[in-house]
């Protein structure tokens, strides 16, 4: 049983050796070879003085360098710090100083970034072999061949610290633990049946949970892991069809833009068995599309960072509910509280707020007491700021985030209804529904619509498909189409910067 995630590798290396364990810029590693690569990174690191307890912050794309560093730094008992790619110089130093980082790691043009912006950390460490002034070159650090053991961690120990997107206002970095994230990763392996046998095929960037899952999953049970540094439809196409994929893991957005790929129906689908999607709501219509064209079912999950990954889905090997993000992850619980009170558990079918409760939740915010009581209760039940209801058979429908709710004329109207609409109409490739302010009603909303390859864009048809399904006060009052939707680097459609597209 894995204590700490830095008996991963050596653990995988031990069972599954010489197997290929990774794929990426265009090279290939085995279980044993990463296990080695981030045992000389380990050994380096101890050298340049990181103990037990000091925090590392991780800032790269995708790459193969990205993961020897990720488990480099865990075997050191050191606390990792992967950040999004897409922050600024800015950004990075705060987050570094709010964690208190002691060494960053990252890709040349991002870590040379931050440097000349001042914020870099006392030691500063850049992919490849040549590095500019302040800065040691990584390749040097992993240029040695020597055993490392994992400095013992207890499994309630911090492994990690995650920051958030920071949407209303300076990030806050949620705590995890080794246990939060091995079991997250491990459970996750287990109801979606993945194995050794396993390929996945994945653009999820790796410093957000839903990459993490995906890869600390790969790891441990043996998978061969396909890492994209970045999502594009026609590689990952071509990817899948060429690794003979079994697998594909992503957000609602790749999807779309496969389904939308002019050349689809070239590319041989044929090898999956499963796909996952989360990070945002996903529309029916699009969900059976994927099925049908895929040729396989399409999982859904749902999770935050301050659960370490996923906190729901469905068991891959059992009957799942398209539209719905499944059931509690083992040893968790869910249930749906009042808006007004979180003591008070909904009925059946009624929305509230969706909590959860279980070894997968956050130790809290660093270095941030007021925001852990307002997210934490004293029971243990995390406030996760999703509307959701639950069926009798336990499984949990979400109905949007609570932040992103339209109030027009004093009704409450929840953008990924009206998405989930108007991506039925056959000409609509995505959509993203936004609110504008209105003299008489307070807020509209908005469908902002990316029409497929050789649609003509008909509004009024649009329209008519929503006065048929909605409700007369959730018709959406405009739309708007256009040629992308603003999208963070995860791929989740950002909302609060639709008014950015305004004709």
């Amino acid at each position: 049983m894995l204590t700490s995630l830095g008996q991963v590798l050596p653990a995988a290396a031990a069972k599954y050796g010489d197997k290929t364990a990774l794929i990426a810029d265009s090279k290939t590693f085995s279980f044993r070879e990463l296990d080695q690569l981030s045992n000389a990174l380990a050994i380096s690191l101890t050298k340049l003085g990181v103990a037990p307890g000091d925090r590392v912050t991780l800032y790269a794309t995708n790459s193969w360098e990205w993961l020897v560093s990720y488990y480099g730094v865990l075997k050191t008992a050191a606390v990792i710090n992967p950040i999004n790619v897409m922050l600024t110089p800015a950004e990075v130093g705060y987050v570094t100083r709010d964690c208190g980082a002691k060494v960053l790691i990252g890709s040349r043009d991002k870590v040379a970034a931050v440097l000349a912006a001042s914020a870099g950390c006392a030691t500063n460490i850049v992919f490849g072999a040549d590095a500019p002034p302040g800065a040691l070159p990584f390749a040097e650090l992993v240029s040695r061949n020597a055993s490392f053991d994992a400095v013992p961690v207890a499994s309630e120990q911090l492994s990690t610290i995650g920051y958030t997107s920071g949407t209303t206002g300076h990030p806050k970095g949620a705590m995890q633990s080794h246990r939060a994230v091995i079991l997250n990763g491990a459970m996750t392996a287990q109801l979606h049946a993945k194995t050794s046998a396993d390929t996945v095929v994945t653009a999820l960037p790796c410093p957000h949970v839903y990459g993490n899952v995906v890869f600390n999953g790969a790891m441990m049970f043996g998978l061969t892991l396909v890492l994209h540094p970045r999502f594009d439809s026609a590689e990952m196409l071509a990817s899948i069809q060429t690794h003979r994929a079994t697998m594909f893991e992503g957000v609602p957005t790749m999807y779309m833009y496969m389904l939308a790929h002019p050349d689809f129906d070239r590319y041989d689908m044929s090898s999956l068995t499963r796909c996952t999607v989360g990070g945002q709501t996903m529309p029916v219509a699009k969900m059976q599309e994927v099925e049908r064209r895929f040729g396989c079912p399409l999982i859904e999950l749902w999770g935050m960072t301050e659960l370490a990954g996923l906190g729901t889905t469905f068991p891959c090997y059992g009957p799942y509910t398209l539209g719905s993000i499944g059931i509690a992850l083992p040893y968790c619980q869910v249930r749906i509280a009042s808006v007004t009170d979180a003591n008070v558990t909904m009925p059946a079918g009624e929305v509230g707020e969706l909590m959860i409760k279980g070894p997968i939740v956050m130790l809290g915010y660093y270095g941030n007491d007021a925001a852990t009581a307002q997210t934490i209760e004293p029971d243990g039940w995390l406030h996760t700021g999703d509307l959701a209801s639950m069926d009798e058979a336990g499984q949990v429908f979400v109905v949007d985030r609570k932040k992103d709710m339209i109030n027009t004329a004093g009704f409450k109207v929840f953008p990924a209804e009206i998405e989930r609409v108007v991506a039925m109409h056959a000409s609509v490739a995505m959509v993203a529904v936004g609110s504008q302010p209105d003299e008489f009603k307070g807020e509209i909303a908005k469908a902002y619509v990316v029409l497929k390859p050789g649609a003509a864009g008909d509004e009024e048809a649009i329209l008519e498909l929503c006065r048929k399904e909605l409700a007369a006060y959730k018709v959406p009052r405009a739309v708007q189409f256009v040629a992308d939707l603003p999208k963070t680097s995860t791929g989740k459609i950002m909302r609060r910067e639709l008014k950015t597209l305004d004709a």
